[in-house]
């Protein structure tokens, strides 16, 4: 299928295009784009490199997406983004690429991107996340599967957010947010499990009441999270989701919200 590049956009001699490809009024893709089959760009999109996208990611006006990393230490070394498939970036959105010497910045497939979200340099993001309006990360963020962000959720750098975690709106969050949890405020505190959101997803009652026995073990029982692990560790009736839920509490450098 034939590209359709509107006349006044500038797609530069270095890039590389597949096929099937919409690029709107005013639009820019730079050298070292690399641009799977079947991408949209609506009007004024920027589309830096060195950077990678798959097949069918939709770009809507004044994205700005694979500039250079806004870190003060970075000096103009080779740095990269590569982003799987399926994504939309909405109107405003920001992603920066990495920061150190051959770094890069991830982002899986299916994700949805709302208005004036960011994405700083070396964050890794996984599959189906959205990010609501404003949503930003810090740099050196890890964002897991289905995760949400709420409206204008600001994360510290080097902070993790778990599989199928949310946050509120207006949420500081300076610590990690488990898998399967709720955070919100000021600074951002797990405040339940999200079981909307995990029976929508397809876990079973089964499922989601022992999530919701590990989180009164690690938020009411009045322990460490060190203590806590230790006994969700010894349970016999563990299921995938505690081994997650396990593994990613006991990684945490930050602590847990």
């Amino acid at each position: 299928m034939a590209n359709e590049i509107h006349p006044t956009a500038i797609v530069d001699p270095g890039a590389e295009l597949g096929d099937g490809i919409v690029v709107g009024p005013y639009s820019v893709i730079g050298a070292g784009v690399k641009l799977g089959d079947g991408c949209r760009l609506h009007n004024h999109v920027t589309l830096a490199g060195p950077s990678e996208f798959g097949v069918n990611n939709e770009f809507h006006p004044y994205a700005s997406i694979g500039q250079r990393t806004q870190d003060l230490k970075y000096v103009g070394e080779p740095t990269y983004l590569k982003v799987g498939e399926g994504n939309t970036f909405r109107e405003f959105c920001t992603v920066n690429r990495g920061t150190a010497p051959d770094s890069c910045t991830v982002i899986g497939s299916h994700g949805n991107f709302l208005a004036y979200s960011h994405i700083a340099h070396d964050c890794v993001v996984g599959d189906h996340v959205v990010f609501s309006n404003n949503g930003t990360l810090a740099g050196h963020v890890t964002v897991g599967d289905h995760a949400i962000m709420g409206g204008l959720t600001a994360v510290h750098q080097f902070c993790r957010i778990g599989a199928h975690a949310i946050t509120g709106g207006c949420s500081k969050i300076v610590q990690d947010v488990p898998p399967f949890m709720i955070a919100d405020g000021n600074p951002g505190k797990v405040r339940a499990i999200n079981s909307v959101g995990l029976s929508r997803r397809g876990f079973s009652e089964e499922a989601i009441a022992l999530i919701k026995k590990a989180h009164r073990v690690l938020y009411r029982e009045q322990r460490n999270y060190r203590e806590s692990l230790e006994i969700l560790r010894a349970w016999p009736d563990r299921s995938p989701e505690i081994d997650l839920l396990i593994d990613f509490v006991g990684a945490s450098e930050r602590g847990i919200s």
